[in-house]
């Protein structure tokens, strides 16, 4: 029996980098949110031995450095499982895009293999299974809007947001994580901790502090979560109080988010490097989204738009200037799981 699945992909709403931690990752702050953009696996498991992979897209690795490779070896052994797993990979997402694609594909790769052995892990080992595998592997067993903190594998489920139109832009150049992650590191020793204490008075002037002291990056992850916790509060404290007695709960609530200044780090280190992302993100402005950021480390661009009208308007406007778009929404946790299944 063949299982067919969805893997959807993500974006990241505002993306904070910490400091360096002793095991060599970075400590994160995010909020993942799953989107309607996908790419379909299918698990079947035959008489035999070994783990294959098919995928007619070359830049996707057979072997065991892809994710799905690493996790089907994993959870085999877990379940105490014997035979040949084939593994069809149909890629619509871009490799090295920020939208978390090898990862979304290795989480919906193990849901499949449970369906086609029909057999289960525990929840708590399928998050372990999932985060020794990568860092942002757990968020696609929670779905929806999820919090992301340590290395971005600790998730923990949020109120969802409604479901949002979006427009993804897709550049032809690929960001390499790691690359970036280092470029942050070597920008942020040799300014000398002088780009953080930019960020921080940044922010204590839009709170009107009364005092600016200079924040360790430990500091500056403890305030950002404060201020990501106020942020998804009732009644989204970044609406102006006018608007909110106006509209009450009518508001989208994940738009007042984005407006209050969240940001992605990344963008710091990866912008110098490819300009034409930045280019892309003022086009995303330009072309009416009301909130537009790089995901994850790149190179995937996306904005967020009041009305699906909009977006699509967005699109046919980005696709005359040249840029590759297309249309989506967010996907809230329970479309998440009832689009699953093929």
């Amino acid at each position: 029996m063949t299982v067919t699945v969805r893997s959807f992909a993500k974006i990241n709403l505002g993306l904070h980098i910490g400091p360096p931690r002793p095991d060599g990752f970075h400590e994160l702050l995010t909020v993942y949110q799953t989107i309607g953009l996908h790419d379909v696996i299918r698990v079947s498991v035959h008489r035999g031995t070994g783990i294959e992979i098919r995928c007619s897209d070359a830049r996707v690795p057979r072997d065991d450095s892809n994710t799905c490779f690493r996790i089907v070896d994993r959870a085999m052994k877990a379940l105490g499982a014997k035979g040949h797993v084939t593994i069809g990979i149909e890629k619509r997402l871009p490799v090295q895009g920020g939208l978390g694609g090898a990862s979304a594909n290795a989480v919906a790769t193990l849901l499949a293999l449970e369906r086609a052995l029909k057999k289960s892990l525990p929840a708590a080992q399928k998050l372990q299974i999932a985060a020794e595998v990568g860092s942002d592997l757990p968020l696609f067993l929670v779905g929806g809007t999820v919090l992301g903190v340590g290395r971005g594998e600790q998730v923990y489920p949020l109120p969802d947001l409604p479901a949002t139109a979006c427009v993804v832009v897709t550049p032809k150049v690929g960001v390499s994580t790691p690359n970036a992650f280092a470029q942050w590191d070597r920008r942020a020793q040799g300014a000398g901790g002088a780009a953080i204490a930019a960020q921080v008075l940044k922010r204590k002037k839009r709170t009107n502090a009364p005092k600016l002291t200079p924040s360790s990056p430990s500091d500056r992850m403890n305030e950002l979560g404060r201020s990501l916790s106020a942020w998804l509060s009732e009644p989204y404290s970044s609406a102006p109080s006018d608007v909110r007695k106006r509209r009450g709960r009518a508001g989208n609530p994940l738009l007042w988010l984005v407006r209050a200044g969240i940001e992605n780090d990344f963008e710091q280190v990866v912008f110098p490097e490819y300009p034409e992302l930045c280019e892309g993100k003022r086009a995303l402005a330009r072309a009416g989204a009301k909130y537009a950021s790089l995901s994850g480390s790149g190179s995937t661009l996306y904005g967020l738009f009041a009305e699906r009208d909009a977006a699509i308007r967005a699109v046919a406007e980005l696709r005359k200037q040249g840029w590759a778009a297309l249309a989506t929404a967010t996907v809230t946790r329970r479309q998440y799981w009832s689009r699953f299944l093929v």
